[in-house]
């Protein structure tokens, strides 16, 4: 829902009840008559708008919209000066739009926008969070040429966890951010010449202590082409002669993801402690979860739990493949989604779980 900048029209994303038909309408503030239908998407499995439209600030006609009809969450550029007649058109990623106004898309990639950060009205610029995999970082965009910026950190989009926050005329952004070996760091970015004054550089809280390694990787999920990444975590002390239990942390469910390009790739403490009191801790993050597209995310449609599944046996048999796991002593945890996922796996395979705990599990 966003207000119009003169506060006279209303416009809403409108979704039916299946969720696979998204409209996206004006009405009149005041009286609350439709005055016009501006966009229309649908999609055989489901349509999810997520983020509100947002008009430019320096032109009131505009405003950006944000889908995901290529398969990945992009920016879109809507004019409201004139209209289309309008006709269904395909989509990349299975579905159909049509639109009543002219749009033209101004990112695009195998990479999707997280959030709109806000905007640079002198240069004409979006700046948004942009995500890949297990990295983020932030960008600029210019709506009238389309060009990107380079990342404002590190100038990758892979290394690091970004949050931006920024200033209310677009020249500086706070970057918030960490890295695997990087728990926080604080700087100050000129969105022009993306140069950084640091403000903070945090201290390893586990300095002096043992520590286990972490190792993070790929493996092939059960349809045999999709990459997901996985996180694995040995004790301090590990020897490779021994053999030792596992413990499995899961969520698997979508809007989340376990395994990131931050501090300890997304580690807890939890998995620190667990680690070193003799576990090999796991965790996959399997098709359905966040910040892989939408085939990745919707690969799940009402088979919840299923196809998760199927990805996470995956894990366990690259994990009996290691010389040093104890197949005989695998267990599970998860909470909320992951309880549900807890419960499915032991249910579906009581022969791979020696142990599960299920917290807040999402079942009847």
């Amino acid at each position: 829902i966003s207000w119009s900048p003169d506060e006279k029209s209303i416009y809403l994303i409108e979704l039916n009840r299946d969720q696979n038909h998204a409209v996206l309408c004006q009405y009149d503030a005041t009286t609350g008559k439709l005055l016009s239908k501006l966009l229309e998407e649908t999609h055989p499995k489901y349509v999810e708008p997520q983020h509100p439209i947002v008009f430019l600030p320096w032109d009131s006609s505009k405003f950006i919209y944000q889908s995901q009809r290529d398969g990945y969450n992009h920016l879109y550029l809507c004019d409201l000066t004139s209209s289309l007649k309008g006709e269904w058109k395909s989509d990349a990623a299975g579905g159909k739009h049509i639109e009543y106004i002219p749009t033209k898309q101004l990112t695009e990639g195998k990479w999707l926008v997280g959030d709109i950060l806000g905007f640079n009205a002198k240069r004409k610029e979006v700046i948004f969070q942009g995500v890949d995999g297990t990295g983020s970082n932030n960008f600029a965009v210019n709506v009238n040429t389309g060009k990107c910026s380079l990342p404002f950190s590190f100038r990758s989009i892979t290394e690091g966890e970004h949050n931006g926050m920024l200033s209310a005329s677009g020249s500086y952004l706070i970057d918030r951010y960490s890295t695997p070996t990087l728990p926080r760091r604080i700087d100050i970015v000129d969105t022009k010449s993306l140069k950084t004054v640091n403000l903070l550089t945090a201290k390893d809280p586990y300095e002096g202590y043992e520590m286990p390694t972490i190792e993070t990787g790929t493996i092939k999920a059960d349809d045999g082409t999709t990459d997901l990444y996985y996180r694995l975590t040995k004790p301090a002390d590990f020897d490779p002669n021994k053999k030792y239990p596992v413990i499995v942390y899961v969520y698997g469910g979508p809007h989340a993801q376990l395994v990131t390009g931050g501090w300890l790739n997304g580690s807890r403490g939890w998995d620190i402690y667990m680690a070193n009191k003799g576990y090999i801790m796991f965790t996959l993050d399997n098709r359905g979860s966040a910040n892989r597209g939408l085939e990745f995310e919707n690969a799940t449609f009402r088979r919840l739990g299923i196809e998760e599944g199927k990805d996470q046996v995956k894990g366990i048999e690259f994990l009996k493949s290691l010389p040093y796991i104890d197949g005989n002593r695998i267990g599970v945890r998860g909470w909320s989604f992951g309880g549900h996922m807890t419960t499915a796996l032991l249910l579906r395979y009581p022969e791979i779980f020696k142990v599960g705990v299920a917290g807040g599990p999402v079942i009847d």
